[in-house]
């Protein structure tokens, strides 16, 4: 099932990817909620101007990246994609930039970066707020001076066209007011913010997906399913879908699965069940799982020695061992093993 026709997050790969003119043209929900996206897309696409996505996980970042790349005259060359919460910085400066064969990378061979792939093209980086603070100040200097130096290469600068598209569903403002990202480079890729609306804002575009979804995966099943139930339909519509379209694809795959017939059947879904508020009036025994969990967290969970847990509670490690027992705490360790 091919997951261009919907709005969804795609999967990063590293082959390049060759626009196709009818994409825009397929993308559920143009004639819906994502009308006025898609027209601030148009207004910016034939510029170079680097464009920040932002939505929600599972709202379609990447497909409208892909969008943007096709209304450009960039898109007969190549759109490239990179997840940048996908891979240790280490690893993604090379990807981005590439290395040099050498003693300095220890590399049997060279290997080109994404940025090179993406040359005369369009190069998508997703998750941005993901990127690490030793990172961001060498794609600064990309967006600034359209160059860069391959990993174990700090003497041959390779100039580069490429048009930058970031998405995040983190808010990469409150990380600046946090020193988490620098201020320069969140200026340079919010020149032309595009914010997704999530699904719930997005109902008039849910029976569309549905029915889409639903023909895709009974036909991948070998399945004929010919009816979506009113009541059924009705019950999608009304759900808040905090997964977005992503959630939505996956309640449709599992209910085409256990539909029988050409009747599709699955069972309404349901809101997540908030956890129960807690007690303004905590117990005796409450205040102390709490007291003892707080104290074996400064301790790292070492429970004896003299700035172990038991030091720090005035107790026997003994005492603070059967007390851990008898009020259900579990060090990190022992709950992985059980």
């Amino acid at each position: 099932m091919s997951p261009d026709l919907y709005c969804a997050d795609e999967p990063t790969a590293r082959k390049p990817e060759r626009a196709q003119a009818s994409f825009v043209d397929t993308i559920v929900g143009r004639r819906g909620g994502l009308r006025l996206i898609l027209s601030q897309l148009k207004a910016v696409a034939p510029t170079n101007t680097t464009v920040l996505i932002t939505g929600e996980t599972g709202t379609g970042k990447a497909v409208i990246a892909r969008a943007l790349h096709e209304l450009s005259p960039r898109r007969t060359k190549n759109l490239v994609k990179v997840h940048c919460a996908a891979m240790p910085a280490g690893l993604l400066d090379s990807e981005l930039f590439g290395y040099v064969r050498g003693a300095s990378t220890g590399a049997p061979t060279s290997r080109t970066g994404r940025f090179t792939l993406a040359d005369g093209g369009t190069l998508f980086l997703g998750e941005i707020a993901d990127l690490s603070l030793e990172l961001q100040p060498k794609l600064l200097r990309v967006l600034q001076d359209r160059e860069f130096e391959a990993v174990g290469s700090s003497a041959r600068t390779t100039r580069m066209d490429v048009r930058v598209i970031a998405g995040t569903s983190g808010n990469l403002w409150q990380m600046v007011q946090d020193r988490k990202f620098l201020e320069d480079l969140y200026y340079r890729l919010n020149s032309f913010p595009v914010i997704l609306p999530p699904l719930r804002e997005r109902k008039e575009d849910i029976p569309e997906f549905v029915k889409y979804f639903v023909e895709q995966f009974a036909s991948s099943m070998g399945k004929a399913i010919e009816t979506i139930p009113e009541e059924t339909m009705r019950a999608i519509v009304s759900y808040s879908w905090p997964g977005n379209v992503r959630e939505l694809q996956n309640y449709v795959e599992r209910g085409v699965i256990l539909s029988k017939g050409v009747v599709f059947r699955s069972e309404p879904p349901r809101e997540r069940q908030t956890p129960p508020p807690r007690s303004t009036n905590p117990t005796l025994e409450d205040t102390v799982r709490e007291e003892v969990c707080a104290a074996c967290q400064r301790a790292n969970w070492n429970l004896s020695g003299p700035r172990g847990a038991a030091a720090r509670l005035g107790l026997k490690r003994t005492t603070l061992f059967y007390m851990m027992k008898r009020l259900g705490i579990m060090r990190p360790c022992d709950s992985e093993q059980n």
